[in-house]
């Protein structure tokens, strides 16, 4: 089994929204590859509430049975349109990947 997690924080203004408003678009969206993207035997999806300096403001929690299924993952058009989304509307990202 692969873990793949990964943790953003967010620009202030970004696409038009606000931090807030980008933080739950981007949580749905990602959510909603659960039901897309068929490698996903896992996902979970959760919003910061810890206040520290350190402290991202959005975390991604994926299983896959197989590193080829990551690898599927991360091509799949689903993913890309949401990988492009965050992508204009985060400042930092920082992710790992492990064998469980």
């Amino acid at each position: 089994m692969i873990k793949h997690v990964v943790m953003w924080e967010f620009k202030d203004q970004a696409a038009g929204n606000s931090k807030e408003e980008n933080i739950e678009l981007a949580a749905e969206k990602l959510r909603s590859l659960k039901d897309l993207v068929e490698q996903i035997k896992f996902l979970e999806v959760g919003k910061n509430i810890n206040q520290s300096e350190a402290a991202y403001e959005l975390v991604l929690i994926t299983e896959f049975e197989s590193p080829a299924d990551l690898d599927q993952y991360q091509i799949h058009p689903e993913h890309e349109k949401v990988k492009t989304f965050i992508g204009e509307v985060a400042a930092k990202i920082v992710l790992v990947d492990y064998e469980k």
